[in-house]
This record gives C-alpha cells, structure tokens and sequence, in this order.
C-alpha cells in the first residue's frame, strides 16, 4: 500500500518528535535499565518485513446505533514494508525480571479519554513478545516513518490489530 493510502488513525494528537532528540526508555522491572536514542536503534541489526495493519473498527459503519468514532467501511487496512528492529532481542538485552508478566508499550500522544488524561498504549505478555514477530519501526516502504504513521519509532505487532501498533513509542515498562 503506498504510504499517503495507508489508513490513518490518531487517538489523540500527533506529536511532531525529533529524530535527533527522541529516546525510546525501557524502565520499570528491568535488571539493566536502558534508553535507546535513534541512531542507537538503527546501529541494532534490522529486518524488513511486510505487515498488514487492519484498524479493529472495521464495519463500524454498518453498526447501529451508529459509533462516534472513526465510521469506517472496510477501507482501513493496508499492506507496506516495515524496517526496524525485532522487539524480543532488544528487551531480552535489558534482563527483565522473573517475575515480569508482562510489557506496556506507551506512545508519545497525550489526550484525554471521558475526562481522564492520559498517554496512548498497549500491553503484551511476555510470552506474546517472545512468540510474535513485533518490531520497534522506523521506515515505512523503504523511506523514514512520517509523523501520522508515528515517525521517529513505532511498534509494529504483526497478526495484531493496528491498536497494538503503538505508534511514537516512548517507553517499554516491565
């Protein structure tokens, strides 16, 4: 899917971060407590896999009563080429825990949800990161992310809803 027809969707605003500036954090139960800047996570070795994201809201055009979210038909899925790093490797490296069951992966938006602040996110098992082939992104089809698709890091879970995606990762908390 070319880049511009990629589906789109933004829980709270997009945060225009800095390549330069950013560091991904990985805090909470780890034994090595690590950050990773840009030029760190694209030094890892790499991989470019193609990944198919479908919005989990799909058909929710059709629902009734009708949702005051994204309306969509079936248009939001799309296809591209991710390159980045594989997620396992990189948490294995800072040794969580014994006793971590599982990782939150939080984004850089921050919004509000029914009178609640809060950053975006998503969490996986351990046993989900050692199995599934998720990757901490920074290209998109051979160019460098955009901000909307989470430029400058993203995770890209494969198999998985786009909400697991989370997009201008921040932090990794075991």
């Amino acid at each position: 899917t070319p880049i511009g027809a990629h589906y789109l969707l933004t829980h709270f605003d997009t945060p225009m971060l800095s390549h330069n500036d950013h560091v991904l954090q990985l805090s909470g139960h780890f034994k090595n407590l690590v950050q990773f800047t840009m030029n760190e996570m694209r030094s890892l070795p790499s991989i470019t896999m193609p990944v198919t994201l479908e919005c989990a809201g799909n058909g929710r055009a059709g629902m009734s009563p009708r949702r005051h979210s994204m309306p969509w038909g079936f248009e939001a899925v799309g296809t591209s080429e991710w390159t980045g790093t594989r997620l396992w490797p990189l948490i294995a490296s800072a040794l969580p825990h014994d006793r971590v069951v599982e990782f939150s992966f939080r984004g850089a938006d921050f919004g509000f949800d029914n009178g609640v602040g809060h950053y975006f996110g998503r969490s996986l098992s351990i046993e989900q990161v050692k199995d599934l082939d998720a990757l901490l992104v920074y290209d998109m089809n051979g160019q460098p992310l955009l901000p909307q698709h989470g430029a400058p890091l993203r995770l890209v879970v494969p198999g998985w809803y786009g909400m697991a995606s989370v997009k201008w990762l921040a932090e990794i908390e075991a």
